[in-house]
């Protein structure tokens, strides 16, 4: 199973929000072959190190897929026009997070990466679209994108190949953790909590929160 990488995106942090406050959300398209490092993609950055970046959160990945779904619900909103509306470092079509699942290892151009963790969405998103309740929306409709762990480095490039190598937890997509993690449905299922705060390939703090909810 592989997919054709349609955009590599990154972004420098600038004065963002109302307050001053710094974001790198604003990803454009890269020309060429980028590096990829533990910490994410050659010449991208994260401003608030506290809660972006870091070796679980390295590349955000979000479908290209859902693009139709956000034109119909945002009247066409012109962030919709290219790649990047929501951060991402990676755009592909065919792959979405019913169908991609946690620990999932992919080849990235060169690079080995794997699945951390989904997207979980915070005011800068509604901030970005101009419009509060997309966050709100990402939540209810799971379409939030997900993060890759670097586990070999290596380089890719707008063309290169996304293709899957190893999947070893099909039960556990994307969709399924983060309805339970951020969408309200851990407190009904507290096996599955137990399980995913044990769940090495689960990122750190994702398994504290699982463990957080069975408190």
């Amino acid at each position: 199973m592989s997919f054709a990488i349609d955009a590599v995106l990154t972004g420098k942090a600038r004065v963002f929000g109302d307050k001053g406050e710094p974001s790198a959300i604003a990803k454009a398209r890269v020309d060429g072959v980028r590096r990829v490092g533990f910490l994410g993609i050659e010449g991208d950055e994260q401003a608030d190190l506290s809660v972006h970046g870091g070796p679980d959160k390295a590349i955000h990945h979000y479908p290209r897929d859902h693009y139709g779904f956000w034109r119909e619900t945002l009247d066409g909103h012109a962030l919709l026009d290219g790649a990047g509306a929501f951060g991402e470092n990676i755009s592909t079509e065919g792959l979405i997070e019913g169908e991609a699942c946690i620990g999932d290892r992919y080849r990235l151009g060169t690079a080995l990466v794997e699945i951390s963790q989904g997207r979980q969405p915070c005011w800068k998103l509604g901030h970005r679209f101009g419009i509060a309740t997309v966050p709100a929306t990402v939540v209810k409709t799971r379409r939030s994108g997900w993060y890759y762990r670097v586990i070999e480095e290596g380089e890719v490039a707008a063309g290169d190949m996304l293709a899957l190598v190893e999947r070893r937890f099909p039960q556990w997509s994307v969709e399924r953790v983060f309805g339970l993690l951020v969408a309200g449905k851990g407190k009904g299922e507290p096996a599955a909590l137990r399980e995913l705060a044990l769940m090495d390939q689960l990122a750190t703090s994702w398994r504290a929160r699982a463990e957080k909810l069975l408190s």
